[in-house]
């Protein structure tokens, strides 16, 4: 496969499709009254999930783009303070720059000035095609985890099917 032809997959793999649940799906119609409760024993709550996303993959955006990229310690810099909440407008902040981000991402990947398989600078070997997948396994299965926590607190729509 030539490295090109690895561009449209890695766009899929951002945006959800195939086998896994969107974003916008995920996170459509989530009612603000519950952005901060926690179901018995998750130690999070939804905005929480949410905003530990946001970070996670604002951090692989910057890996691949700061060239003076410093981690951010760990778990402080990629989870919210445990007691910390969210009012209506933090919660779309956190869905608006978790998209923002992704779409950045996209264009990383859509662009011709990075090679996907071609090892990034500053970095111990890693390459675009490795970060994208990065975020999107885990994007995948930390939004398959709040679609869970909407089935156990009973915030998915009505007229939700499946």
């Amino acid at each position: 496969m030539k490295t090109d032809e690895l561009r449209e997959p890695l766009l899929e793999l951002l945006t959800g499709q195939d086998a896994h649940m969107d974003f916008d799906e995920a996170v459509g119609e989530f009612p603000t009254r519950a952005v901060n409760e926690r179901p018995l024993n998750v130690p999070y709550s939804p905005w929480q999930l949410l905003e530990h996303l946001r970070l996670s993959q604002r951090d692989i955006l910057d890996y691949l783009t700061d060239p003076s990229y410093v981690a951010p310690p760990w778990p402080e810099g990629y989870w919210p303070a445990d007691d910390a909440t969210a009012d209506a407008e933090a919660f779309q902040a956190t869905l608006d720059g978790f998209r923002t981000d992704r779409e950045t991402l996209r264009r990383l990947v859509a662009g011709p000035s990075l090679d996907p398989m071609a090892v990034l600078p500053n970095t111990p070997g890693h390459t675009l095609f490795r970060e994208i997948r990065l975020v999107a396994a885990h994007n995948a299965y930390h939004l398959g985890e709040f679609a869970i926590l909407r089935q156990v607190m009973g915030t998915w729509p009505a007229t939700r099917r499946g």
